[in-house]
């Protein structure tokens, strides 16, 4: 790879970790579309909980995931929210940055493609080889042969 596209890559992926890492902690804390929409119908208190009428969210149980130990946009064990939604987002910025290099990895192109012309995909169906074994047009042979005879 280029130098210009490593630091392009590591530019990138600095912007992300900056941004999960310190702007995530700044991000709205009222629910987003989907949890609005679902309260619809419901009376809610300051701390969104719902006191009374009927709403789709009523329905909503615990999560089988919600004791791991990156639950809830933070990390178990970090009392200090500001560090442990931080840490959570740079966690997530590295995993997900890991799959996709990972992931091109496996998926990049391996071996050489010969752009030479002796692969019979980019040979024209007039060219052949003389003698010496250079390719030779159609047009080519014609005057070789009309010159040499």
């Amino acid at each position: 790879m280029k130098n210009r596209s490593w630091a392009f890559l590591a530019g990138g992926l600095l912007v992300a970790l900056l941004l999960a890492g310190v702007v995530s902690n700044y991000a709205s804390s009222h629910p987003d579309g989907l949890d609005s929409s679902l309260l619809k119908g419901c009376t809610v208190d300051a701390d969104d909980n719902i006191v009374g009428g009927s709403c789709p969210a009523q329905q909503a149980r615990e999560h089988e995931l919600g004791d791991s130990p990156l639950a809830d946009y933070g990390v178990r064990g970090i009392e200090n929210s500001f560090v442990s939604t931080g840490l959570s987002g740079v966690l997530g910025v590295l995993v997900t940055f890991a799959i996709g290099v990972g992931g091109f990895w496996l998926l990049r192109r391996r071996g050489t493609t010969s752009t030479t012309g002796d692969g019979p995909a980019t040979r024209d169906a007039s060219t052949t080889t003389d003698a010496t074994g250079d390719a030779v047009t159609a047009s080519d042979a014609g005057h070789r042969t009309g010159a040499a005879g």
